[in-house]
């Protein structure tokens, strides 16, 4: 009777553990795939066309021959931010995740500076993606996400 008390606890036991661990992995899948995976609009601040939310995150980009993203390239980009004092304190940190894939990756980073081209602070920035398709960036200051810009890497 202990034995087959124990073995129904056992079974019980795994079976939560199994749960827990699926929905996890769909945890990590929503995570990827509940985004609205389009590249973000441009919007005109400072007299520059951006990409992003305008009033709260975007960088210089005109989706021109010459500033689009493709593979592996490297471009320099200007992001700027909007928002109260205090949300804009720390560190900037740029992760991205591909609309196929769940691991992020680290594009740059820096210290923010003053106010620039009608945004509370700007940081100047290299970036490259390493293949093409969309792309979600994700923008930390300090240890918090300030918001999300989608932008597309093209074909070679």
């Amino acid at each position: 009777m202990k034995k087959r008390i124990l073995l129904i606890f056992a079974v019980i036991l795994s079976l939560g553990i199994a749960g827990c661990n699926h929905e996890e992995s769909i945890e990590k899948n929503e995570k990827v795939i509940n985004h609205n995976w389009n590249e973000s609009s441009l919007f005109e601040s400072g007299g520059y066309t951006m990409i992003g939310e305008e009033g709260r995150l975007g960088f210089i980009y005109d989706d021109s021959e010459v500033v689009r993203f493709y593979p592996d390239k490297v471009q320099k980009y200007m992001w700027h931010f909007w928002g109260e004092e205090q949300e804009l304190d720390g560190e900037l940190k740029i992760v991205a995740t591909h609309e196929n894939e769940g691991e992020e990756i680290y594009v740059t980073g820096g210290v923010l500076g003053a106010a620039n081209n009608g945004a509370d602070k700007h940081a100047p920035s290299n970036m490259s993606l390493p293949k093409s398709g969309i792309w979600k960036l994700d923008a930390y200051i300090g240890e918090s996400l300030f918001g999300s810009v989608y932008v597309k890497v093209h074909e070679k």
